[in-house]
């Protein structure tokens, strides 16, 4: 099983507010893409993945009017 850094950024929708809620943790898991529909199991979501060097996996995604951003980095 794999270890990540997970860096999870929940963008703020509300008009003239630019924060995001930002959180950080340290994962074991198989598949990034698995563990980010396991989380938000049972929600209507849109998911894109994109593959980068050193093994790093950013997830994106749209889930009930909230946009998300994973960022999984091998540890």
């Amino acid at each position: 099983m794999a270890e990540y850094e997970l860096v999870r950024e929940i963008k703020n929708l509300c008009r003239n507010n630019q924060m995001r809620d930002v959180y950080f943790e340290e994962i074991e898991c198989e598949d990034p893409e698995r563990f980010v529909r396991e989380m938000l199991q049972g929600k209507n979501l849109e998911l894109t993945a994109e593959h980068g060097t050193g093994g790093q996996v950013t997830i994106h995604v749209s889930c009930d009017g909230l946009i998300q951003k994973f960022v999984f980095t091998p540890v």
